[in-house]
């Protein structure tokens, strides 16, 4: 490398090293005051064991103890059983229930079908009922046509 070389290349260290250092901001102001920030107010209640809710559970706990204690065994008749056998609808009255619904059912169920099967009966229209009116009485063999002294006509 010459000399010519290694001496501009220390002459633009230099001119860089000179320069004035420039911050990220160009407004900046360290401002360091012991400033306080809000600090938690909230007064939280004394965590013990005697606070409502554990007070609660050994209540619940005791009642529990207490009732499977004096309760009644499973032999035994207890009142609650008893209420329920004195209102309790016997079996026999629930199948005559059961089947009276049932019969009532399957007739709504019929009564169903026969009203959506329903039509009307078949009217028959003609497209010329005047033709009934266009032949002779007197030209038919006896019983070749029919009696038409009772028709009706029916016009759209």
């Amino acid at each position: 490398m010459s000399l010519l070389r290694a001496a501009t290349a220390r002459q633009k260290q230099a001119l860089l090293s000179t320069l004035p250092r420039r911050n990220a901001s160009t407004h900046h102001e360290e401002h360091h005051h012991e400033e306080h920030h809000h600090e938690d107010t909230t007064v939280y209640p004394q965590e013990t064991f005697a606070n409502k809710v554990w007070l609660g559970w050994a209540l619940a706990g005791l009642t529990a103890s207490a009732f499977y204690k004096f309760a009644p065994s499973p032999e035994d008749d207890s009142y609650v059983k008893r209420l329920i056998d004195h209102y309790r609808i016997p079996k026999e009255a629930w199948e005559k229930i059961n089947i009276k619904h049932l019969t009532l059912e399957a007739q709504g169920a019929q009564e169903m079908l026969i009203v959506a099967d329903a039509r009307r009966p078949p009217v028959h229209r003609f497209r010329f009922p005047q033709r009934f009116e266009q032949h002779s009485a007197h030209l038919h063999p006896v019983g070749g046509s029919p009696d038409l002294a009772d028709l009706a006509v029916k016009d759209r």
